[in-house]
């Protein structure tokens, strides 16, 4: 009876209730490489070696972290508030990882479907800011508490050019719906892509695949939304150069002063889910999605040849390798600036996300309604 259910249905309709182990097995996998990775890289850019000791060239440290953590004894201060305190980084860690539900690893393979998934996630993202006041608030300690407003203050202010980069792509693509942005940008686009989204120019890169129908190319104006998006998602995970809600050197630990063993665990945790949630949302918006990078040319082709047709087996492989190869991109790019750029002012941050980002994202949706009218006259 089971051999005859699994003929009666497609590859899709038994993939789809592994989707969700697919997700919960990404991110905790992402967190075990993400650390070490890391750490292997700001030793590399500090001329150091990194993890070397425990286990092979210190694979094994991340484990001996973890280990000591569960050890930790879960302190709670006596003045704190406790209820906000406990409840705080379940807050942080859901709000992140419910983004993960209508994210497309691959064609036909989406953990939601919805609609209106860019609308999800910024709605679902800006729950964190709700968890990191909770945190800071609950402590009942003042460096926690300027940790949290901070944090606060930073990322409502950088939230205005992340959405306008975001709208850029949303008013190019004309939809909502994070598969179909995914599908335009590729072979297997159900409608015609003109080279930089012009009709005019009467060139049709659809078959050609590749970089040539991603969104940073079908309007060159989208490389810089890509800078801005990425300048505000790294304001949006606290990463340095915009670690102020943290900040070491000012606030011992920022919003998590007090908090200890697995409960800053999922602090950690949570930050590394945000910068590969946030590298995924920049790679489906900008950076092709699970499409290949490497158009059909001529004879050679290579967009045919690395790009699986929807609802194969081929086909979910590549577009998990693709599109996780671009996030992985993106996260290194969020560990260089990291370990390269001082930690900025308050002042100028604020400074950069008012006066500078946001009048440029102003610009680019503008120029983005533009570049659309003229595409599609």
């Amino acid at each position: 009876m089971l051999f005859t259910f699994a003929k009666s249905c497609s590859l899709n309709q038994l993939l789809m209730p592994f989707t969700l182990i697919i997700f919960l097995l990404l991110v905790p996998g992402f967190v075990v490489i993400g650390v070490y990775l890391e750490r292997k890289v700001s030793a590399f850019i500090q001329d150091r070696m990194g993890p070397m000791e425990v286990g092979k060239w210190g694979l094994l440290q991340l484990f001996a972290d973890l280990l000591k953590l569960l050890q930790k004894e879960d302190i709670v201060p006596k003045a704190a508030d406790r209820r906000l305190f406990l409840i705080a980084p379940f807050i942080i860690f859901i709000s992140v990882f419910a983004g993960f539900a209508v994210v497309p690893l691959a064609p036909e393979l989406a953990g939601s479907g919805t609609a209106v998934g860019v609308f999800f996630l910024l709605t679902i993202v800006s729950v964190d800011v709700v968890g990191l006041l909770m945190a800071g608030w609950g402590s009942n300690n003042k460096f926690a508490l300027f940790g949290a407003m901070r944090a606060v203050a930073q990322i409502i202010s950088y939230e205005i050019p992340l959405g306008l980069s975001i709208l850029c792509v949303v008013m190019l693509t004309q939809t909502l719906d994070l598969q179909v942005i995914s599908y335009q940008q590729g072979i297997y686009s159900t409608e015609p892509v003109y080279l930089f989204g012009m009709k005019q120019l009467g060139i049709d890169v659809t078959q050609v695949g590749g970089i040539l129908t991603w969104n940073i190319i079908r309007n060159p104006f989208l490389l810089i939304a890509y800078v801005v998006f990425f300048i505000a998602s790294l304001a949006e995970c606290n990463r340095a150069p915009f670690d102020l809600p943290e900040g070491e050197s000012e606030l011992v630990a920022g919003f998590h002063t007090e908090y200890s063993g697995m409960r800053w665990a999922l602090f950690m945790l949570s930050e590394y889910g945000m910068m590969l949630l946030v590298s995924l949302l920049g790679a489906i918006l900008f950076l092709g999605s699970w499409n290949t990078p490497l158009p059909n040319i001529g004879p050679l082709r290579l967009a045919d040849w690395t790009s699986g047709e929807p609802g194969t087996w081929f086909g979910y492989v590549t577009g998990i390798l693709w599109i996780l190869s671009k996030a992985m991109f993106g996260i290194l790019l969020q560990m260089w600036a990291r370990w390269t750029l001082p930690r900025l002012r308050v002042d100028q941050l604020m400074y950069l996300g008012w006066k500078v980002l946001t009048p440029v994202g102003l610009v680019l949706f503008f120029i983005s309604g533009v570049w659309r009218l003229i595409g599609i006259s």
